[in-house]
């Protein structure tokens, strides 16, 4: 099993559990309109970091960081 398969198993278990200790059963909650909206918001918070990062470790770290919220948050979209 890959780590894709792996977190489509966790994100399929956590979007049954309780909205109020799930962040991922919050967002299914909320609907799709509130997924896409968090998949929006974060594709802009990757491209403003990618525009202000320059060689420094901190911003690269940075882009990593945002790129990751945006692939969990596609992850979550994509569970639904």
């Amino acid at each position: 099993m890959n780590v894709l398969d792996e977190l489509t198993q966790v994100l399929t278990q956590r979007k049954s559990e309780d909205p109020d200790s799930s962040y991922v059963a919050s967002l299914h909650a909320k609907g799709l309109n509130k997924i896409l909206e968090k998949v929006g918001e974060e594709s802009t918070e990757v491209i403003l970091a990618a525009k202000d990062a320059d060689s420094s470790a901190s911003t690269k770290s940075e882009v990593v960081k945002e790129t990751a919220d945006l692939w969990f948050h596609t992850m979550v979209m994509l569970s639904g």
